[in-house]
């Protein structure tokens, strides 16, 4: 997240210009210039006022595209001034009371050397609002200084102790999936008092699971309000849709209740079972192709000759790029994916990322790699933490699609330190083609359309898990609700 000024004025310019032919862009593309030139030097608000700007004077000129285009990177500007919300004192407030002995002399030494993710808006030097945690996650220095200190080894057997009982079953009872697990889910979610007027119909997109073979009967309990739309079960992208007035304080509460199982996955992934591709398949076809946020560069390429080498087998591919990213890409909480025009590539250029940043760049070399791969995305809530989490499948003949959690092999690598170097191989090995049962998954692809389609710009277009909410006239950002999932084990384990 230590963002590339240069980068972003790139993107934005791509972005803008592929809307423009040169014989519309106005004076020859200037103002869309100046826009890039703007934002490169941090003057968001008159980058803003600009685009705004040149709307208003084309108004009936432009096409419903082109419009579109130039109001999501008005948007965009205004969700990174979110993301970067801290300013310097407010985030060596949060040093002062999270590490052990900090100084302002210490405080400026990592400012200048770019320990945190920071950048200019209107002159004044912001930090991104998770500085303080991606400290811990980026420098084991500073993380041994944490208050109060965080220990993680009983969590960390835990995981190792399931890992190690589902590959036994599924060795023993020669089947992948194992162990099964009922949960009982009730998400909610608050809109914030004065988010809208008293009265204003609010539309609402929550998550649910999606049919695999690992996560199966899922039933509706019960919801706030009737649901209007239940996406299929197959839906890559699958969501409750309800309606309801805001309250008088013009905020709202979305809730739904359901229960659904979920099995340990374990495919023992043999080198020499794997068979070739047919790759006249639509499925090969798609999920070995460039889309959104996958794209293969130049530096993806010469990263993937450097990983594979003559490696042909398509097991042995998947492995040494899931190990790759194991050993040489950090944890750290990201921006919001919305900002962000290629999260492979983002991912690569830091060398760090969040769960989903880095499930990106494995699926990237996977497809660059003719492997097909596809995101996972939803909750993670094994014992002892609970968030919102992405993972990843690739299909291997004759196997079919198997999980593979590259954040899972880089927490086990690098942060399970107190576990002895055999048992992180242990879990990082298992992460590829194994799977544990505390997920709800409703995702089988990356950047899909809600049922029915939201009418303004979702708040994650890459991603869903938390909600989507909207209203006639506006979507409604992060900023402005909550969400909280409260789960339970049906069998009281």
């Amino acid at each position: 997240m230590k963002m590339k000024f240069c980068f972003i004025a790139a993107s934005l310019m791509s972005l803008l210009l592929c809307h423009f032919p040169a014989s519309a862009a106005p004076a020859k593309g200037d103002i869309l210039k100046e826009a890039v030139r703007l934002e490169r030097k941090g003057q968001f608000t008159d980058a803003s006022s600009l685009l705004r700007n040149f709307l208003k004077e084309n108004k009936g000129r432009l096409s419903a595209k082109e419009n579109k285009a130039i109001l999501f990177q008005i948007v965009r500007m205004r969700r990174i001034r979110i993301d970067y919300s801290l300013t310097a004192d407010q985030l060596y407030g949060q040093l002062e009371n999270g590490i052990s002995g900090v100084t302002r002399a210490e405080f400026r030494k990592w400012i200048r050397e770019k320990k945190f993710d920071d950048r200019f808006l209107d002159d004044t030097l912001r930090f991104v609002n998770a500085s303080r945690s991606n400290l811990f996650f980026r420098y084991p220095d500073i993380a041994a200084r944490r208050i109060p200190p965080v220990h993680e080894k009983q969590r960390y057997l835990g995981i190792l102790a399931n890992c190690l009982e589902i590959e036994r079953t599924a060795d023993s009872l020669r089947t992948p999936y194992v162990l099964p697990k009922s949960f009982n889910m009730k998400m909610v979610v608050t809109v914030d008092s004065g988010t809208v007027k008293p009265g204003d119909l609010i539309k609402a997109w929550l998550p649910i699971p999606h049919k695999f073979p690992y996560q199966i009967d899922f039933k509706l309990v019960s919801s706030s309000t009737k649901p209007l739309d239940i996406a299929s079960p197959e839906s890559p992208i699958r969501s409750v849709f309800m309606e309801q007035p805001a309250n008088s304080d013009g905020g709202a509460k979305f809730s739904i209740e359901y229960t659904y199982e979920t099995f340990g996955v374990h495919f023992n992934l043999e080198a020499s079972h794997a068979t070739q591709y047919d790759k006249s398949d639509n499925v090969y076809k798609k999920f070995t192709s460039e889309g959104p946020n996958i794209i293969f560069t130049s530096r993806i390429s010469s990263l993937s000759k450097k990983i594979i080498g003559k490696v042909n087998n398509p097991v042995v591919k998947a492995k040494l790029i899931y190990d790759w990213i194991a050993h040489n890409i950090e944890y750290s909480f990201a921006r919001e994916y919305s900002t962000l025009n290629n999260i492979s590539n983002y991912c690569l250029t830091h060398r760090y990322g969040d769960c989903g940043q880095e499930a990106m760049l494995f699926i990237t070399l996977c497809r660059y790699n003719g492997i097909p791969a596809r995101w996972q995305s939803g909750w993670f809530f094994i014992p002892g933490g609970k968030d919102i989490h992405d993972w990843t499948q690739i299909y291997i003949e004759p196997y079919g699609w198997v999980p593979v959690d590259p954040y899972m092999g880089i927490l086990s690598t690098q942060y399970m330190t107190s576990l002895t170097e055999a048992q992180r191989k242990i879990v990082r090995d298992f992460y590829f083609g194994g799977l544990d049962q505390y997920r709800m998954s409703a995702n089988s692809n990356n950047n899909q359309k809600l049922s029915p389609a939201k009418r303004f710009f979702r708040s994650d277009n890459v991603d869903f898990q938390r909600a989507e909410l909207e209203t006639d006239t506006h979507n409604i950002y992060f900023n402005h609700f909550d969400y909280s999932l409260n789960v339970k084990e049906e069998d009281g384990k």
